[in-house]
Order: structure tokens, then sequence, then C-alpha cells
């Protein structure tokens, strides 16, 4: 065995070594994957393959400051009450009616998850919806699959809804623009058809009538926006930070530049208490995304993922087509198995790889941002947001297990993904990829 298969088999090993800690569950993912980014650098060092300086430079340091802008101004958003507030409405307007309140509900979910990561979505209108599934008398259980469904769906069809896409638009330098433009129209017609699934596989659920319609009447949602003026503030905020998002490629900024100018701009306006402000902060996913650039520039220096992306690179000899198929439903099924955060770190660099030998990429970006979104609703696992419902869920008496969600999960995620290879088939051959 030479010296330059033991980088590969070690650098191989750290990896799956970590993957399979990240699924066991036992210990908290961002320490299994910041004893793995240790070890990657420890093993780089001592093999001469991977250096502490390198594995600084595999950080995409515009994803970590997006994720951090946002989850600044989505924290002081959340002191404010707003998003109990329009839960609230949104069930008072439905009635207590189970299947309007899926609807509605979903759509809500979607909708924020477009302009919020989706992880966050998820962590403020869960907990709403258990309390109204409470109030009203009704299983819960099917508007909460439903809200995270929709969220992992809706956050495909814009850069900041899904932190797949921050990390693809950064590694591909594609612009906010571009993702609503090729994935938005994909996400609306799946949304329509997926909705329309979930109403079927409930129907028995959603046909009970609620018990307690009278208590519904009688919550308030002005009581829930505990502070309208903060909030009339933070959402200019937003509103500003996300039309940056639209020109920033005319102003030469990053997006997560923008992230960062907006969290600003809102700390300054509004001074909040900043203790209270950074508790909002999930520093345990930020300290889980870098470990992860750190063990796959581990992978990068060992010389890996250039013999997969020779791999890949080979399929588009037979076609554009089968390449953007292969990637989309490889990503799909693999983010139904693991996290589909981790997986798609790991296929950054691959894809990147192909533009070297002259491939055009792009299209297989796109493949890749909809194969780890509608895949990762596959299983409870496969995506954080899902993960996070799935915790939500065990409060009430019928939490949701794999047999539940695989009930409607696996099916409404291979309708998402049959729905997006036929379009972006449509999409090659009218040539708008």
């Amino acid at each position: 065995m030479n010296s330059g298969t033991w980088p590969l088999i070690v650098s191989s090993l750290l990896f799956i070594l970590t993957y399979v800690g990240i699924l066991s569950e036992r210990i908290h993912r961002a320490i299994v994957g910041l004893v793995g980014a240790v070890l990657m650098i420890i093993a780089g060092t001592w093999l001469g393959f991977y250096t502490d300086v390198e594995a600084v430079e595999a950080i995409d340091f515009n994803t970590i400051t997006l994720l951090l802008g946002m989850m600044l101004i989505v924290g002081v958003l959340k002191k404010t009450g707003l998003f109990s507030y329009l839960a609230i409405r949104v069930a008072k307007r439905t009635q207590g009616s189970p299947w309007k309140l899926m609807l509605l509900l979903g759509l809500f979910t979607s909708v924020v998850s477009m302009v919020l990561d989706n992880v966050t979505t998820i962590i403020i209108v869960a907990p709403v919806t258990l309390s109204i599934a409470e109030v009203i008398g009704i299983s819960a259980i099917p508007l909460l699959l439903g809200e995270a469904l929709m969220s992992n769906i809706g956050g495909v069809a814009t850069l900041i809804g899904d932190p797949p896409n921050i990390l693809i638009g950064s590694a591909a330098g594609l612009s906010f623009n571009s993702f609503i433009v090729h994935l938005a129209p994909i996400v609306l017609i799946v949304w329509v058809v997926v909705q329309l699934l979930l109403l079927l596989i409930f129907r028995k659920e959603l046909q009970q009538p609620p018990r307690n319609i009278s208590q519904l009447a009688q919550l308030d949602p002005a009581r829930a926006l505990t502070d309208p003026k903060t909030a009339k503030k933070i959402l200019i905020v937003l509103g500003g930070t996300l039309g940056l998002y639209f020109i920033h490629d005319l102003l030469h900024l990053n997006p997560g530049m923008v992230a960062l100018l907006g969290a600003s701009a809102g700390l300054v306006w509004i001074r909040p208490s900043l203790d209270e402000i950074l508790q909002e902060v999930h520093w345990d996913i930020l300290i889980f995304f870098i470990s992860l650039f750190v063990i796959v520039g581990g992978l990068e220096a060992a010389g890996i993922l250039k013999l997969i992306a020779v791999q890949i690179g080979a399929l588009t000899e037979h076609g554009m087509i089968i390449a953007v198929l292969s990637v989309l439903w490889i990503s799909a099924i693999m983010s139904a198995v693991v996290d589909n955060i981790p997986f798609t770190i790991a296929m950054l660099p691959i894809i990147a790889g192909l533009q070297s030998q002259g491939v055009n990429v792009t299209p297989l970006w796109w493949a890749l941002a909809l194969g780890v979104g509608f895949g990762g609703n596959g299983t409870p696992i496969g995506s954080t947001a899902s993960v996070v419902t799935v915790s939500i869920s065990e409060r009430t008496d019928n939490p949701i297990t794999f047999r539940i969600w695989a009930r409607s999960g696996a099916i409404t995620s291979l309708a998402s993904c049959l729905i997006a290879s036929c379009l972006l088939i449509l999409a090659l051959k009218l040539g708008l990829m």
C-alpha cells in the first residue's frame, strides 16, 4: 500500500464514522461533527494531506454569515409574538375545520419558509399548532406533518428558504433571483399536488369535527402580539433585507453580507437585549455546518471527491438529461437516508469539480437542490426541519413515528421527485437551463 493510499482510506473512514455518529442520534450532531473535524485535521497533518490552514479555507463563510444574519433577524421577530399572532388568525379564519387548517397552516408555513429558513419556521409554528389542536380537540399529527412537508417544499423555492439551498447558492455563485426563476415554478406545481395528496391520505382524520370550537373563538390574536412596535420595525428590516437579495449582484455583495447588513441594521434600530437575542441563535447548527465543511475539505484534499467527480462526469457523456436525473434521484434517496445538509456539503465540491472538465454544471445544481429538498421529506431524519417536527410531536399523546411519517412523507417525496424530473427534462428540452 503506497503512501498516497492512506489519505484516501483514513479520510473516508473518518467521514463514514461521522455519518454513522450523526445517524445514531445518541450524541448531538454538532458534537459528532466537531469531533470528526478535529480528527480530520489531526489525521491530515500527520499524513501530510490536510492542514489547519486548509481547513479554515474549506469553511464557506458566506453560508455561515447568511445563516447567522437571518437567525439574528428571526430572533428579534420571534420575541414580538408575530408568528403566534399570525397562526391564531389563520386558525380563527378556518373556524376550526381540520382540512381548512391543514390547507392554510401548510400554505402559511411554506410561504414563511421561502423567506426564513424552514428549521426556524417549524420551531415557531409547530408549538402554536399543538396549542390550536388541543384547544379545538383535533389530532395534531396531520397538521404537523403537513407543516413539515410543506416547509421543506416551500424552502426549495428560494436561496434562503432551505439550508441546502444556502450551501448550493454560495458554492455555485447563484443569485437569489436565479433560484426564484428556476425553482419557484416547479415548487408551485409540487405544492399543489402534495397538498391534494395530503388531503387524500388524511381524509379520515380531517373529517372528524372539532370538539371545542367555542374555545377557538375566545382566542385573541392581539394578545399574542406582545410587541407590535418592534414587530413593525423588524418587518421593515426584513423587507429591506429581502429587497437587497434581489439586487445583491448589482451591489457586488454576497448573500451572507446582505444578511449581516440587515441584522446589524435591525439591532442598531431596535437595540434589544443582546443576551436574549444571542440565545435565539442556533449555535449548534452553525458549529455543525463549520465542522462538516472542514470534514468535506479533508475528503477533497485527500483526492476522494475528484475520483467521484470523474465517475459522475462520465454520466454526462450519455447526455445532460441522464446526468441531471442521476443527480436528482441519488440526492433524493441519500437525503431520505441521511440528513440532507451533510450530503449537500459532500456534493458541492463534486459538482464544482465537473466544471473544470468542461461540463455545464448549472442544471446539476438545480437537480441537486430539488433532490435534497424533496428527498428530505421521505423519512423523519431526511431534513433538520423533519427531525424538529418529530421532536415537538413527542409532547403529545400520539407522537409521529417512522411508520406514520412513511405513510405520507414517502409518498409525497416520490411524487415530488417524479414531477421535478419531468419538469427538468422539459426545461432542458426547451433550453431553459
